[in-house]
């Protein structure tokens, strides 16, 4: 039992000095674009809190308003990352797109910093639509979100609560409160919760006492190659050039042990079924968390519903493989559903 706790405070919340040279200024991990523009950009959510994130508009643009993407994600990365890679894509395919950093992680505020909420991050995605909506060059009739790994389930519960996101997409979702109530297919009980529960409060007890917050663990520093799958495919993405940003919780830092608290009591998804706009649900074949987006898709109600299994591809190959991620797909969903 003590082994599957630790297993499951060290892994559950990496899913759901960089090593890339950075030429003017460019600090992503992918190449620049010349078909965009970026500009860096803040917002505040209805906390308080200011988020800080990447626009990114088409260098031609057409005369009439246009379409838009808030985009973040995946849990515990940072907008330098997969979703600016997304949206820099999109953008070159017509949209205006948001790459963002949730509230207390990156270059976003809020305090203590690295902490996760369902409710909060759910918000984050609305903030960012308040942003959008309210720019001269975006048609707020025409606006969409994107949400990757663990905010793909924070992304369909912001479709769930904000009737302004007309088209979502989830790609390599996780449902991040499913996860930590449960464990990985949902192998936790009621008496394993109940002692996770007892270990993290014990835990809340000593950060008050030391005036600081321990640490979870993260990605190892270096493999054993006795890990599981999944955690040697996220380090390959988040520890080597491929992915490492020194921003990045899951590159260069740590999750709050207490952070999964309000995870494992809260959640998401709840009221998925009256989703009224259309939805996109992509996730790879060979994923671990397959079963995450599987599952809610089936709640999912309506004839705009769709899930697109990816042939061949891994939880983290939809994070920057080019050749798995179905951009085509989503391009065509938005243009279907923000016309």
């Amino acid at each position: 039992m003590k082994k599957l706790l630790a297993y499951v405070i060290s892994f559950i919340l990496l899913t759901g000095g960089s090593v890339m040279a950075k030429e003017n200024n460019w600090d992503k991990v992918f190449p620049k674009s010349d078909k965009v523009t970026v500009e860096k950009v803040h917002f505040q959510n209805r906390y308080g809190i200011k988020l800080t994130g990447d626009l990114y508009t088409p260098k031609v643009k057409p005369e009439e308003k246009m379409p838009a993407i808030a985009i973040s994600g995946p849990f515990g990365a940072v907008k330098e990352q997969a979703s600016g890679l997304y949206a820099q894509t999109l953008a070159e395919r017509g949209f205006v797109t948001l790459a963002f950093d949730p509230s207390y992680t990156g270059e976003s505020g809020g305090e203590p910093r690295n902490v996760a909420s369902p409710d909060i991050n759910t918000e984050d995605f609305s903030a960012a639509v308040d942003f959008l909506s309210n720019r001269e060059d975006v048609n707020p009739e025409r606006i969409g979100i994107l949400g990757i790994c663990g905010f793909g389930g924070f992304g369909l519960n912001a479709a769930a609560m904000d009737t302004r996101i007309k088209a979502t997409v989830a790609s390599t979702m996780y449902d991040m409160t499913r996860v930590s109530a449960r464990g990985y297919f949902d192998s936790m009980d009621e008496n394993a919760r109940y002692e996770l529960k007892q270990t993290l409060n014990k835990q809340r007890t000593e950060d008050f006492k030391n005036g600081t917050y321990a640490k979870a663990a993260g990605l190892p520093d270096k493999l054993t190659g006795e890990e599981p799958q999944f955690v040697q495919d996220y380090y390959g993405y988040y520890k080597t050039k491929r992915g490492f940003h020194e921003r990045s919780i899951n590159s260069n830092g740590n999750w709050n042990t207490t952070s999964t608290l309000s995870l494992i009591n809260m959640p998401i998804l709840a009221y998925s079924d009256e989703i009224k706009s259309a939805v996109l649900i992509v996730h790879g074949e060979k994923a671990h968390s397959r079963y995450f987006g599987e599952d809610a898709f089936k709640k999912l109600k309506g004839d705009n519903k769709e899930l697109l299994i990816v042939d061949g591809a891994n939880h983290v190959d939809l994070y920057d493989n080019l050749e798995k991620i179905p951009f085509d797909k989503i391009e065509a969903f938005y243009k279907e559903y923000l016309k």
